[in-house]
């Protein structure tokens, strides 16, 4: 360095040094700047096409130095210059707020409009049934889940609340408006924006990639979606509104990004904002603002640098805050489901814990493959021509299964809430029909206690609360002989066994019709049905360990740490605990999943237990496979995607695989343009002859020296613009794709540089002159780390600087599904 440093110094001096560099920069800028703005439509990609990153960076710092230089000469350019800065934050204010609004309308709408099934309020018909019964002056605490000014369509029909006939009557207005509800929601989705169907998230994840899908983010699928959400969720699917949300959050920031050039005519800039509104999405669907933030950057985003985290820091917190302002239950809560906090844990439940996450795993794969079965089944056959059908005869199902069995009436997100929630005094849950204790009998907590407490106890000698618990367990430990036999107050009754079975009933169901549910021409989210299934087998679970412990109070491990008569089992925590195990085993979420369940139920006490099962659930679930129900998803649509996560070794070299020039090998040729000495009319022979998105350019045909690399379409449009804007553009006209063509050069020495450039069409603005470029020895392990990190979408495979071929994004993931043992679908390896 110290020798080119002198060398520098030594022919242009200190100062003639720092100009001459300076004038270096200056030059490469004006020729970069001019090298942007040449074509119409350069830079703008069509439908179903993936972006370079590399290219959208650079046409971004192409764009800064023109803000420093503007910054630099005017007042004025130092104004543009903050608005600039300002335009990233002003759209995530917007994108928050508007996400926010919307979860609130959808939860006030949703939930009012489940309701409407069974009944309508007489007092004022737009409340839901919570709403109608705190107006109520009539309500007592012995009949504090009955309201008068609630009445069901029996009493509204036919005058009579009760009875067979009433119950009937209910069943039908019951099943016939989830059929209405379904039926509308699926037509509007038809007939006004396919794209508002589904999840969203396999084509989030796709578009955060990279891929581009228009419309998919736009205004008209944002209003559909939302309102659809409302009506499908309402009809009592199974589904939740969750991943919904997701899209429609990416919806508000794509449609706010669009007004604002800096945005709309960047690509990659966008999706920066949109991983940031997947945070968005995520905060508003759980009440969970970090848990967003890290989802979107676990689960979705392929390319998530700090600024994106601090700005999804940022959306995540508006759209929370205004989703609090808003109250959508009037419990000062963000989700229905919240649960407040309760007593710790035991080390030996442990092992509970983790057969759940077992249990999580397997139904993570069971689901993941009979769903992707299913999906195909639908693809492939003619179920798949008639959408309304299927949703209409699957929300019959539902319903009509759904009613008699008051645990899945009210949709999973109810079911969540009321298994999440242990018994107190204010339930009448029939999970909290506990036997009584008997008073007649020998009962610790009612004969034994106050006697032994007040021989410890002497008049005027009280104790406070934490003593007198410890001088209860003392008196406990020494006074109660062997034989008399410790009670506990948790028993389980007839109600008990009854909500057993009907909980039972409803795991089974609730697994069938999740699975032909997700995927239907509906917006159809994933996460609550996944935690419902999770939560009725950690409450089942929860149920059989307490009565255990009941049953058995001296068997280990219960004799050691459960004092007789207190709540030593929770069985809600078990329902927390299936969920989150289910859920991660159906999605593959960890980290996030932690924080998303730890800010749900406000709990530091069951992070390690969340932990345990969590983790447990994607070991089991990548015994089978690493492949998510998104990637599964991914894969079924043909999406381009490529993945960044643990991608399988690929023991091969670029040379192997590559897509070779001609004449070195029989396998798929590449097409080669030469910089100087092609006509227009040999130019598009090439194109029009070419399968290729794109063409290396060479220096000659007898030399694979690489000049760089021009795409198809960038190229048709540059001919386009020439036919019609330059005059003397004809068949023979010689196209120059070189920065340097020797005829400028020639033509400036003898002072003709105009007559020698007359016939020449310059594409030097269309041409890539710094390709990524790897040599036919490097391995593919290495190969695709360089599409996964720099979101490129083809690389040249040179040897000893010679051109051998060309590696594309769609070899890579060819490859990859082949080494995975996954046939690839023809419509995208084409």
């Amino acid at each position: 360095m110290r020798a080119v440093g002198s060398g520098m110094e030594s022919g242009l001096g200190g100062s003639g040094a720092i100009i001459a560099l300076r004038e270096m920069a200056r030059q490469g800028a004006t020729r970069a700047d001019t090298q942007d703005d040449s074509v119409p439509g350069i830079g703008h990609y069509q439908d179903f096409e993936t972006i370079d990153w590399v290219r959208e960076k650079s046409r971004d710092r192409q764009r800064q130095r023109w803000l420093r230089r503007q910054r630099l000469e005017s007042a004025w350019g130092m104004l543009l210059s903050v608005l600039d800065s300002c335009t990233g934050w002003l759209i995530l204010t917007l994108t928050g707020m508007a996400a926010g609004a919307l979860a609130g309308f959808i939860a006030i709408a949703s939930d009012w409009l489940s309701d409407v099934k069974e009944g309508l309020c007489i007092s004022a018909f737009w409340h839901n049934r919570e709403q109608c019964c705190w107006d109520s002056n009539q309500t007592t605490f012995q009949a504090r889940h009955t309201c008068p000014l609630w009445r069901n369509w029996a009493d509204f029909v036919i005058g009579q609340p009760e009875g067979p006939g009433s119950y009937i009557l209910n069943y039908v207005m019951y099943v016939g408006v989830a059929v209405m509800f379904s039926g509308l929601a699926v037509m509007l989705v038809r007939s006004f924006a396919p794209y508002a169907c589904s999840s969203g998230m396999p084509e989030i994840k796709t578009i955060l990639g990279g891929f581009v899908i228009r419309e998919y983010l736009g205004a008209w699928t944002l209003l559909v979606k939302a309102v659809t959400l409302v009506l499908a969720v309402s009809s009592g699917l199974s589904l939740g509104k969750e991943g919904p949300l997701v899209h429609v959050a990416c919806c508000c920031g794509h449609v706010f990004a669009s007004l604002f050039p800096k945005f709309r005519n960047n690509d990659a800039q966008q999706r920066q904002l949109l991983s940031a509104a997947v945070a968005a999405g995520v905060s508003v669907a759980f009440g969970a603002p970090m848990g967003g933030v890290l989802f979107s950057l676990e689960e979705v985003s392929s390319y998530f640098p700090p600024r994106t985290l601090w700005r999804a820091f940022y959306v995540a917190l508006v759209a929370a805050f205004i989703l609090r302002a808003i109250n959508p239950f009037g419990d000062a809560r963000l989700v229905l489901f919240y649960v407040s906090e309760r007593g710790t844990w035991r080390l030996p439940e442990l092992a509970a814990f983790v057969a759940l996450g077992a249990f999580g795993g397997i139904w993570g794969v069971i689901f993941t493959r009979a769903n992707i079965a299913w999906c195909r089944c639908r693809k492939n056959t003619r179920l798949g021509h008639y959408p309304v059908t299927e949703v209409v005869i699957v929300t019959l199902i539902t319903a009509a299964v759904s009613y008699p069995n008051p645990f899945m009436r009210g949709g999973s997100a109810q079911l969540v809430s009321e298994l999440f929630t242990d018994c107190g005094p204010l339930r009448a849950s029939p999970l909290c029909d506990y036997l009584p204790v008997d008073n007649n009998s020998t009962n610790v907590t009612t004969t034994i206690m106050p006697a032994m407490l007040s021989s410890h106890v002497t008049p005027g000698n009280g104790i406070s609360g934490m003593s007198a618990a410890s001088t209860f367990t003392t008196v406990m430990a020494k006074t109660i002989p062997p034989t008399v036999p410790p009670t506990n107050e948790h028993r389980a009754g007839p109600g008990v066994y009854s909500a057993i079975g009907q909980l039972a009933l409803a795991l089974v169901f609730k697994m069938a019709t999740t699975i032909i549910t997700f995927g239907i021409k509906v917006p159809t989210g994933l996460f609550m049905p996944s935690m419902a299934v999770g939560a009725v087998a950690g409450r089942l679970l929860g149920i059989w360990v307490e009565q255990l412990s009941v049953s058995h109070p001296r068997m280990l491990p219960f004799s050691k740490w459960c004092a007789p008569g207190a709540d030593c089992i929770a069985p809600g925590l078990y329902a927390i605990v299936g969920a989150a195990a289910c859920l991660g085993g159906v999605t593959r979420m960890t980290v996030s999943l932690v924080v998303i369940m730890f800010e749900l139920t406000g709990g530091l006490e069951y992070i390690v237990p969340l932990m345990a099962a969590i983790m447990t659930s994607k070991w089991v679930a990548d015994a089978f496979g690493r492949e998510g129900i998104y990637d599964a998803h991914i894969r079924l649509n043909s999406y381009p995607f490529l993945s960044n996560k643990d991608p399988p070794p690929l023991p091969c070299l670029a040379g192997d695989m590559m897509q070779q020039t001609p004449g070195r090998s029989n396998s798929s040729s590449l097409v080669t343009l030469v910089q100087e000495g092609l006509t227009l009319q040999d130019v598009q022979d090439i194109v029009s002859n070419s399968r290729h998105n794109g063409f290396p350019i060479v220096v000659a045909p007898e030399s694979a020296l690489i000049v760089g690399f021009v795409l198809k379409r960038h190229l048709n449009l540059a001919i386009e613009n020439a036919r019609h804007h330059q005059e003397g553009v004809g068949p023979h006209t010689t196209l120059s794709f070189s920065l340097h063509p020797p005829w400028a050069a020639g033509a400036t020495a003898n002072g003709n540089a105009e007559n020698g450039a007359a016939n020449v069409l310059k594409l030097q603005s269309i041409v890539d002159f710094s390709p990524v470029t790897v040599t036919d020895e490097t391995s593919m392990d290495i190969v695709v780390e360089v599409f996964c990190k720099l979101g490129i979408r083809h690389t040249l495979v040179t040897h000893n600087g010679q051109l051998l071929g060309i590696i594309t994004k769609k070899d890579i993931l060819r490859y990859l599904a082949h080494s995975s043992c996954h046939e690839p679908p023809s419509d995208i390896f084409s």
